[in-house]
């Protein structure tokens, strides 16, 4: 057995895997990882290797004592991948985005594949159908525009994605979350349309967060897969057993 980390901006991730499948998963705040860790082991005696991935704030001192546990991989830029990257800085490509890319290998080998994952930013991740990592974009998540708006203005609140979203809002609440809410969606709609004049037969994944809130209000087809980069993750450990 398999347990994958994925410790983000503001949770802790960790789900276990029996070969390819996915068979816990939990999410804590970090101050209540290793108490998770600790119960998981409980109920799963059987787990032999770990991956993590961290974009957020697990430290050493936590993997450490992951490690009294199990094999720990900490991913990183010199961890093996499977696909060809041909990112022009590769020692700053994000580890969640290079478990996104291993998903889109593994899961859509030979095909162009998008994988949007809707997060506290939104990144966007393409391979091609000969397993070459071109790229993409990042911009800010839902919840980053709202904090924005409300933190670099003098008067406007601080709202989030609930409730009704209208094109034309006739408050200053409705407006804001018009602008937000369909503005990245039109954002992310554009940017498949780009994607598709540009590459054929184009497979679009949206996973993160948002994915399901968003996935509702997308006009392009889409697959949408809530736990995308935690298979990714899981890949990756498998490629990296010694």
């Amino acid at each position: 057995m398999n347990l994958i980390v994925d410790a983000g901006n503001t949770s802790v991730k960790l789900a276990v895997y029996k070969g390819k499948q996915l068979i816990f998963s939990d999410v804590v705040v970090l101050k209540n990882f290793l108490d998770l860790v600790k119960e998981t082991f409980l109920e799963y005696p059987d787990i032999k290797d770990a991956i993590v991935s961290s974009v957020g704030h697990l430290g050493e001192d936590e993997i450490t004592k992951l490690a009294v546990y199990c094999n720990v991989h900490t991913l990183s830029v010199s961890t093996k991948i499977p696909f060809k990257n041909l990112y022009s800085t590769p020692k700053t490509l994000g580890v969640d985005r290079i478990a996104l890319a291993t998903a889109a290998f593994y899961n859509n080998t030979g095909n162009n594949t998008l994988v949007i994952d809707a997060g506290t930013c939104v990144t966007y991740d393409f391979i091609n159908e000969n397993g070459a990592y071109l790229g993409g974009a990042i911009s800010p998540g839902v919840a980053m525009r709202f904090k924005a708006m409300h933190n670099q203005t003098a008067k406007l609140p601080l709202l989030d994605k609930n409730g009704e979203i209208e094109l034309i809002g006739n408050s200053t609440t409705s407006c804001i979350k018009s602008g937000v809410i369909n503005g990245i969606c039109l954002e992310i709609d554009g940017v498949i349309k780009e994607y598709k004049v540009r590459f054929a037969d184009l497979t679009v994944i949206l996973t993160g967060g948002d994915a399901h809130f968003l996935s509702k209000r997308l006009k392009n087809t889409i697959f949408a897969h809530s736990n995308f980069l935690l298979d990714g993750l899981n890949y990756l450990l498998e490629y990296n057993k010694d």
